[in-house]
């Protein structure tokens, strides 16, 4: 099933319009779909497709295999005499042989860090290949794909080499929630929006994860196989994932392991793990984040108006945070099969984890949250969860989300309970009162939610905006 990524094909549609080639580069987190795209992309554009995609790193990889692996893809894809190359030049001059002087060609390197990632030169000798021989044809287009985005930053994107040759760079993102829904079909409709909810809190809108559900169960029924039996796909693929990402990268597991239990800041992380603030502890970060793992909640003070003295970092792949919390640790029973259950909700804490998990995933869809609230052509300066810790002369302060405009302060509470009493108007209420904004700034009360309301939380009239997840199923007209 391909959604959700129309704008996508536009943007790439649009270089055939150009009399020029054109690089472009696409990452983003494994299973999220960029494969996907570009066959999507060549088979719609109906042109020539050579496809060639680096090997799985293992201990016994080699540049030379890499460089072989290279030459009999090229050869499959394009039906020639396979050649014979020792080094990346030698191979970028079998694709220049190949290209001849013919029509319309989408080149797909995929997993480009695993290509080049045996060869500290191989950027540099595709650089000289783009320039002297690819990018004299009129009408090719070169993809470059991979999911280890830091490796892709420090050698194309961030490269002065690279420098204005870059036509368009995408950061494929998770599915917008009304997409997700296709994945059930035309059982969409007759299925609850809370079981579409419970799964997506697992999966994220990862659209491998999504074609893996079977639309004619309930949601427990999908995470249990999913999850928690031994031949489920999610029992098994974060290892998969991360390694193909990181390898054996102990540090970055423990960062995520950290942050699984909720958001930190890098000097909590350091006493945590009695390392240093900055040097390594700020790198891992900085690889997670490229790779989707984690987002910064960089935001602005709402007293002072300048960026927040400590950046909190927190597990933005739902998939992830579910697996470290839920998963990993009954690992050893599910493999044994002796994990059983008779529903998910008789699971200890299943309500608080699939709570956090809600939470996640209305963070992770900001976009159309905003413009339910009125600020969808506005000027945020800030959209970000917000903590102030406790002070001998003022008292801490955690907001959910906090969306921030010159003018107005958006108090956003997130809350997913099978029923939501007036007890939720005192909780926000104590925030706003906790939270001090310049004068001549509004505090604006935003609640978010699943579940059923007490009919006096709408009666009431605290809240300015009250949004129910269904709205961000809702398909734009």
């Amino acid at each position: 099933m391909f959604v959700g990524r129309e704008y996508y094909l536009e943007r790439l549609d649009a270089l055939w319009r150009k009399s020029v080639s054109s690089l472009v580069v696409i990452s983003g987190r494994r299973r999220i779909g960029k494969s996907t795209l570009v066959e999507t992309f060549a088979e719609r554009t109906g042109c020539r497709f050579i496809e060639i995609e680096g090997l799985a790193p293992d201990k016994d990889m080699t540049n030379q295999k890499q460089i072989e692996n290279f030459c009999a893809r090229l050869a499959k894809a394009t039906g020639s005499p396979e050649a014979k190359a020792d080094s990346w030049p030698k191979a970028f001059d079998a694709l220049e042989a190949a290209l001849g002087g013919r029509g319309k060609t989408i080149v797909f390197l995929d997993e480009i860090s695993w290509m080049g990632g045996y060869d500290t030169s191989f950027a540099a000798y595709l650089k000289n290949a783009w320039d002297m021989q690819f990018s004299r044809h009129s009408r090719v287009v070169l993809v470059l794909a991979g999911s280890v985005s830091a490796w892709i930053q420090e050698n194309i994107l961030q490269s002065k080499a690279f420098v204005g040759r870059v036509s368009l760079d995408v950061t494929l993102p998770e599915l917008p929630l009304p997409s997700c829904r296709a994945f059930w079909g035309r059982k969409a409709e007759r299925t609850a929006l809370r079981d579409v909810i419970d799964v997506l809190s697992v999966t994220g809108g990862v659209p491998k994860y999504l074609q893996e559900i079977d639309p004619s169960l309930p949601a427990d029924e999908n995470i249990r196989q999913l999850c928690f039996t031994p031949e489920g796909y999610l029992f098994k693929d974060f290892e998969a994932i991360f390694g193909d990402v990181f390898g054996a990268a102990a540090a970055k597991r423990r960062i995520l392991l950290a942050l699984a239990d909720g958001p930190l800041s890098i000097s909590e992380m350091s006493g945590r793990f009695g390392r240093e603030p900055g040097g390594h502890l700020s790198a891992d970060l900085r690889d997670l984040m490229a790779a989707g793992f984690v987002a910064s909640s960089a935001g602005k003070n709402p007293e002072t108006g300048s960026d927040v003295r400590e950046v909190r970092y927190r597990l933005r792949d739902n998939y992830t945070r579910f697996y470290l919390r839920f998963i990993a640790p009954k690992a050893e029973a599910i493999r044994e099969g002796l994990f059983q259950f008779a529903t998910l909700d008789r699971l200890p804490g299943w309500d608080s984890i699939m709570g956090l998990q809600f939470e996640n995933l209305v963070l992770n869809n900001l976009k159309p949250l905003c413009s339910f609230i009125g600020l969808g052509g506005r000027l945020v300066t800030s959209a970000a969860p917000y903590v102030r810790r406790s002070g001998k002369a003022t008292p801490g302060v955690q907001v959910d989300l906090l969306i921030q405009t010159p003018k107005s302060a958006y108090i956003v509470e997130i809350k997913r309970r099978m029923r939501i009493s007036a007890a939720v108007e005192d909780e926000v209420q104590e925030k706003v009162e906790r939270l001090r904004v310049p004068r001549g700034v509004s505090v604006r009360t935003v609640l978010v939610y699943d579940g059923v309301l007490a009919p006096e939380v709408e009666e009431d009239g605290y809240f300015d905006y009250l949004v129910p997840i269904e709205r961000f199923f809702e398909e734009k007209t």
